[in-house]
């Protein structure tokens, strides 16, 4: 954990509103209290890192509030996206549960809260309660379903295809700013490519052609859907 984060504090996580809604909202109020008195808080800066890939595990952290990218370095030093993060979510679970090094690093894309919880409250969570496990199956289910759809789009898409899921992709999990109507999370065009694997200088054409031809609207570095429908049979996928 990047030591610069700063310890807070926050209500028991009975109290946070993703609480009912994430793989927690099977424990009872001993198991809950038991778990808000062993995490600990942290208020992490915009491109600070959570944990690195490579380093051994011992913390599962649920995001507060925030947004996270989970990605891997390639032998260039260029940055894959696996994953992205936000407000209820937990990351670095994989790795805790295998007892193994985590596989990709994470960092902030813009000011979060992040709870870090201890691996043996985890492991007595697993122990004592079979919703739980149940619950933590099938998060790990839903995971290992998107890293498959992740690397056959990248073996059998073309590029524009990627690039145009990767907004649609964006749209679904951020949502639209109810302001602006741009999709609600901002990245810079070498992160785009970095989710349609590809390069930068691609990513910035094949958005300007977007722009060019109605389908987005290119707001500084914030971008609209103004046609959701030609994105989509772009993308080859069904909203």
């Amino acid at each position: 954990m990047d030591k610069k984060s700063k310890k807070i504090n926050v209500p028991h996580c009975s109290k946070c509103d993703s609480f009912n809604s994430s793989m927690f909202c099977s424990l009872n109020n001993v198991e809950e209290l038991n778990l808000s008195d062993n995490k600990v808080h942290n208020l992490y800066k915009k491109g600070q890192i959570v944990f690195y890939e490579g380093q051994q595990s011992r913390n599962l952290f649920c995001i507060f509030s925030g947004k996270v990218k989970i990605f891997k370095l390639g032998e260039d030093g260029k940055e894959q996206i696996v994953r992205f993060a936000k407000k209820g979510d937990v990351i670095g679970y994989r790795a805790l549960l295998g007892g193994e090094k985590y596989y990709a690093s994470a960092s902030v894309m813009e000011d979060a809260m992040i709870c870090s919880l201890p691996k043996y409250t985890i492991d007595e969570l697993l122990t004592c309660n079979p919703k739980f496990a149940i619950q933590t199956i099938k998060l790990l289910t839903k995971d290992l379903r998107i890293a498959e759809q992740i690397i056959l789009n990248m073996a059998q898409k073309p590029v524009r295809e990627r690039i145009a899921e990767a907004l649609i992709m964006l749209k679904q999990y951020y949502g639209i700013d109810e302001i602006t109507e741009t999709i609600n999370t901002t990245l810079t065009r070498e992160e785009i490519a970095n989710i349609a694997g590809t390069s930068t200088e691609t990513c910035i054409r094949i958005l300007s052609e977007f722009n060019a031809d109605l389908i987005i609207k290119i707001i500084g570095k914030s971008i609209k859907i103004t046609n959701i429908n030609k994105l989509l049979k772009i993308a080859n996928v069904n909203e």
